[in-house]
């Protein structure tokens, strides 16, 4: 399963995410921002390739949808309500993202 995670500037949450899922399950991750100056910015690329797309925030859904309307067609996207208040690789947004993500798809214990 190919899943894309999307935060503003791909360097913490959605940075994170990847790490802790990628080969996990044999999943494939990628991560993105939507920010200028961002690590990775999001491409159509990427949401064409991504089989879920998790979103941390409502403003990242809107500016998807602002961008890439045609391509979110028939995509699953998936806000998590992860507000930018961690570092990379923190030990409470890994557990929050495990948590809600389960929701979705199998995650690492």
């Amino acid at each position: 399963m190919k899943l894309l995670f999307i935060c503003s500037r791909n360097k913490w949450r959605s940075l994170t995410a990847e790490k802790i899922f990628d080969g996990y399950n044999g999943y494939q991750v990628r991560s993105a921002g939507t920010e200028e100056g961002t690590r990775i910015r999001v491409t159509e690329g990427h949401i064409g390739w991504a089989e879920i797309i998790f979103v941390m925030e409502k403003k990242h859904v809107r500016r998807l949808k602002d961008k890439f309307s045609n391509t979110l067609i028939n995509k699953r996207l998936i806000c998590l309500n992860i507000p930018d208040d961690y570092e990379y690789m923190d030990e409470e947004l890994i557990e929050i993202l495990k948590s809600k993500v389960s929701e979705y798809v199998e995650v690492p214990e």
